[in-house]
């Protein structure tokens, strides 16, 4: 168990750095379109490409770890993000920047990010346990993407963006050197099938839909177009993984990972929880720029609220695993959460202290999702066994993707809508909205077991988290197969 805790370490420091790449380079964006004599919308594309990368190749390259082995995935997954780190820290022009931060980073994290989430499944069987590791490791993503702004600015600021790159790499050569020691639970398996035409096809959706979550503060009908055509591409999709499983092939995706209830609203829950999040991350900093005036580094304080409270109840995640069921810490970080964006709302509008009043309210909202995001990573991939965890880990890490895409997409529209008379007060809607996801997150965790889940899944790949449905079915076999999956980590 001891040398399973160290491996958490790397695991945990991968997730931070891709959290903090997917934020960081909204505050550089000035210094870069100077620097590289380029435009802002230009380094926007880079950012937006970014996502839409990943979004892309996220569920295969959960699946590619099955095939060339997980720990190998994770490595080679680092080594892609690197290079392209150092491409972005020399780049002379936009194309360059594109190369790296776009394409290669981004291609690098959808390689790496499975492996995160399967490996942490597979070193760490019972709820409690695997409670602590998600519980690391999504305290890690929350604080990448929260102290990304701070960070980057900070090193902006100090040296240049080129250094902010170089920063990540350093990250990257000491991940690498960490992980030579992580071992991998299972044999990968290189004559396994890979699915082109399926991986094809759910690129292709996912990447119509982001784009179009992303168009949503500008053009409404472009926006619509985009999203139905991904709708019906992902249809296509959804038919030929049936074809290929009826005629005995293995596809991209198993039917089986929408069979578990719980697993489905775990999803769920996962996406509101990174649309909340993202949302209000990019909601405050639009505040404090355009309308208070303050700058990359000073925004970027202010968000240290929300850092510690993301950072103090996600490492929390062991103890309260023990002592409460997953359904009630999902349901108690929703509802902490609104309560900390109506504190928010409150107390700016009532109080003349400037930025500070902001505090209270960000520190709620980060425990509230500090909260939740542990739980919802832990139900989800605890429902599947090892034969499902490469698939359903690239397709929970993407419906997260999604949320994220979608928080600043719905923030933002709400914000240049025009519906308010002011522009503060168009702020003060865009948090009500996130509120409202927030309160839906909350009905749908209502939906959830009421019952503790007795440990994790079967070896079958079939749920067992009892429900009071079809997913109570396996418990013996859960237990049986947590015994043998505890020696076969021992050996």
């Amino acid at each position: 168990m001891r040398a399973n805790s160290r491996a958490l370490v790397p695991l945990a420091l991968a997730q931070f750095i891709c959290s903090f790449a997917g934020s960081n380079m909204n505050v550089m964006i000035s210094d870069i379109s100077h620097d590289l004599n380029t435009t802002v919308a230009g380094v926007q594309l880079s950012i937006t490409l970014f996502l839409l990368v990943m979004a892309a190749l996220m569920i295969p390259g959960g699946k590619l770890t099955d095939k060339f082995g997980r720990k190998r995935l994770f490595q080679l997954g680092l080594i892609v993000y690197g290079v392209g780190a150092l491409a972005c820290a020399v780049a002379p022009g936009l194309g360059v920047l594109v190369l790296g931060n776009s394409i290669l980073e981004g291609v690098g994290t959808a390689l790496l990010i499975p492996p995160v989430y399967i490996l942490a499944t597979l070193y760490f069987t019972d709820l409690t346990s695997r409670a602590r590791a998600f519980g690391m490791i999504s305290a890690m993503a929350g604080v990448g993407a929260a102290a990304g702004p701070l960070i980057g600015g900070l090193i902006t600021s100090a040296i240049s963006w080129r250094a902010a790159f170089v920063f990540q790499a350093l990250v990257i050569v000491v991940i690498v050197v960490l992980s030579r020691r992580l071992t991998d639970p299972l044999p990968a398996q290189p004559d396994r099938a890979f699915d082109v035409r399926g991986t094809v096809l759910s690129a292709v959706g996912l990447i119509l839909i982001v784009s179009g979550i992303l168009l949503a503060s500008k053009k409404a009908w472009l926006m619509l177009l985009m999203i139905a055509a991904g709708i019906v591409v992902l249809w296509f999709f959804f038919r030929h993984v049936r074809t290929t499983e009826a005629a005995g092939k293995e596809p991209l995706l198993s039917m089986r990972l929408f069979g578990s209830r719980v697993a489905n609203l775990g999803m769920i829950t996962q996406n509101l929880q990174w649309l909340v999040l993202m949302g209000t991350s990019f909601v405050v900093a639009a505040f404090l720029q355009v309308v208070r005036g303050y700058d990359a580094i000073q925004t970027g304080l202010i968000f240290t609220a929300a850092t510690v409270g993301i950072l103090g109840t996600s490492l929390l995640a062991e103890r309260l695993a023990k002592r409460w069921p997953q359904r009630t810490l999902i349901e108690t970080g929703f509802f902490v959460t609104v309560v900390g964006v109506c504190a928010l709302l409150l107390i700016v509008a009532w109080s003349t202290g400037g930025a500070p009043a902001l505090l209270p309210g960000l520190f709620i909202i980060g425990v509230g999702i500090g909260l939740m995001i542990t739980p919802s990573v832990n139900i989800v991939q605890s429902a599947f066994g090892e034969k499902l965890q490469g698939e359903i880990s690239g397709l929970s890490r993407s419906v997260s993707n999604l949320g994220s895409s979608l928080g600043t997409a719905v923030a933002g529209t709400v914000i240049v809508a025009g519906i308010t008379r002011t522009p503060e007060r168009s702020y003060a809607l865009a948090m009500l909205v996130l509120a409202i996801a927030a309160l839906g997150g909350l009905l749908i965790a209502e939906r959830l077991p009421k019952a503790q889940p007795s440990g994790g899944p079967a070896a079958d790949g079939t749920s067992t988290t009892p429900d009071g449905g079809a997913d109570a079915t396996q418990t013996e076999v859960l237990e049986i197969d947590e015994q043998q999956n505890g020696k076969r980590l021992e050996g």
